[in-house]
């Protein structure tokens, strides 16, 4: 049964003077022990959701009361799906999955009109082999422009000091338009971080020298690739006897340039020193500003941690978001990995969902503090501001734990479980342009509620969210309008 709940709260910035609003759509059957889900994004006043389940695959669409209006039936899929990625535009949706078949894994793309119908059949882009143990691991990946007129499915593979990255790039109606292999080679072993894609289908992907216990880089270069082309384009950034870690690229496609942060340490097996701070000029080739920005004794105290000196070796780049001015938003959250050699007991309040037999080992997943970061286009810290949280959980790969960003354009808006192991709550935390923030907990957590996966869920409008809830064997979305 649809719920509907009303939050009433001030937000800041462009977030205030408006209630929060959230409408579950109804419960579906879903067991998330061999299933799979996705929020797919909004086409009109239509939002649709996916769902895997041992009773097939469906794209379930709803209006804006998250009422369901059509269940369609992905009849087309074989019958072991591996992966599934969906590009959604005004007028349809683009669908890539990949399936196993025997000892290969291929990869389809299928185009879908606004109503989810099949407009013509699936294409078979590419397949490769999987090992003796069958399908492990990631096999082909996408990246997509910002203006979604390029899609490039695409395969990276490591040969010690040797980068292979294979191509295909495909138009918003699943033309093939280039396929390519290149290579890059180096003196040492490589290792590479998620590549991105410009309005011009040109790939860039940062690869860098790994040294050390930490695997900081030593050497960085921001690789280039025209469509088509069998050769790259080396750009190497000057780190100045630095060591650079959890760089993370975002593309200004008006003004084609491109903002680089991370991390960096004057050792390399050393603490994170301070911010790396890059402006790419993706028209010149050359790196119009380059900077390595210390951690003054303020920040350090902020964090709350023991350590100074390693109060942010645990955080990761999550999100860099490119200012007016030319600057940019760092955000980085606080993760780890932990192991215990016995099981002590239950792992928190959504142990139930993966809870099983004893185990000598067992992981914990730690998910703290956001930070953000505001730098303008000098490299000057404006302001800092850091979301506290502490999300703990077993066995489940953090599934509840991290957030969802909402960038409304004026605001940054972050949502996240609150939760220890007898209670959990929703929490929406949102940063203004000065970095003022509002910490504000939605009516949502009780027992009658669903259980939210935050990180998994989707910005669908300008001030629209779309989130995955779980409830027992059942599976829900909810809307949260602000």
């Amino acid at each position: 049964m649809k719920q509907l709940l009303l939050i009433l709260c001030t937000l800041c910035s462009v977030l205030t003077a408006h209630a929060q609003e959230v409408t579950y759509s109804e419960y579906q059957k879903f067991d998330i022990k061999g299933g799979d889900y996705a929020v797919v994004g909004k086409i009109g006043e239509r939002i649709y959701t996916y769902r895997g389940t041992s009773e097939g695959f469906f794209l379930d669409a709803y209006n804006e009361a998250m009422q369901l209006q059509a269940t369609v039936v992905l009849d087309f899929f074989p019958k072991k799906i591996y992966e599934v990625r969906f590009v959604t535009y005004a007028t349809g949706i683009t669908l890539l999955y990949q399936s196993v078949e025997g000892n290969k894994i291929v990869q389809y793309a299928a185009l879908l009109d606004d109503k989810g119908r099949l407009k013509k059949p699936p294409v078979k882009l590419d397949n490769t082999r999987t090992g003796l143990l069958g399908a492990t691991g990631t096999y082909y990946m996408m990246a997509v422009s910002e203006n979604k007129n390029s899609i490039v499915v695409y395969e990276a593979n490591i040969h010690k000091r040797e980068l292979e990255l294979s191509c295909i790039w495909l138009d918003g109606e699943l033309k093939v338009q280039k396929r390519s292999t290149a290579k890059y080679s180096a003196e040492n072993d490589l290792a590479y971080s998620d590549p991105v894609v410009g309005n011009d289908g040109v790939v860039y992907i940062p690869v860098y020298t790994p040294t050390g216990v930490k695997d900081y880089a030593d050497q960085l270069w921001i690789l280039s690739l025209n469509p088509g082309e069998t050769k790259f384009t080396a750009k190497e950034l000057p780190l100045s006897d630095l060591f650079a870690a959890n760089t993370y690229m975002k593309i200004d496609n008006a003004k084609k340039h491109m903002y680089i942060g991370g991390f960096y340490s004057d050792k390399k097996n050393g603490n994170y020193e301070g911010v790396l701070y890059a402006n790419y000029n993706m028209t010149t080739g050359t790196y119009d500003q380059v900077k390595h920005i210390p951690f003054d004794e303020r920040l350090r105290n902020e964090t709350g941690e023991r350590s100074r000196r390693r109060a942010f070796d645990d955080y990761k780049v999550k999100q860099l978001i490119v200012k007016n001015d030319g600057g940019f938003v760092l955000v980085a959250e606080e993760y780890y990995v932990s192991t215990r050699n016995a099981n002590l007991g239950a792992g928190g309040y959504y142990s139930s969902y993966f809870y099983g037999p004893m185990s000598r080992s067992v992981r914990e997943f730690h998910y703290n503090d956001i930070v953000a970061l505001s730098y303008n286009d000098q490299g000057q810290r404006d302001w800092h501001t850091f979301v506290r949280k502490e999300q703990y959980s077993q066995e489940d790969g953090g599934m509840f734990s991290s957030y969802a960003l909402m960038n409304s354009g004026g605001a940054l808006g972050f949502l996240f479980n609150d939760y220890n192991a007898s209670r959990s709550k929703i929490q929406f935390a949102t940063i203004d342009a000065q970095g003022k923030q509002n910490l504000n907990a939605l009516a949502a957590g009780g027992k009658e509620d669903p259980d939210w996966l935050p990180r998994a869920g989707k910005q669908v409008a300008a001030k629209e969210l779309v989130v995955p809830c779980l409830r027992k064997k059942q599976i829900c979305f909810a809307k949260v309008v602000f």
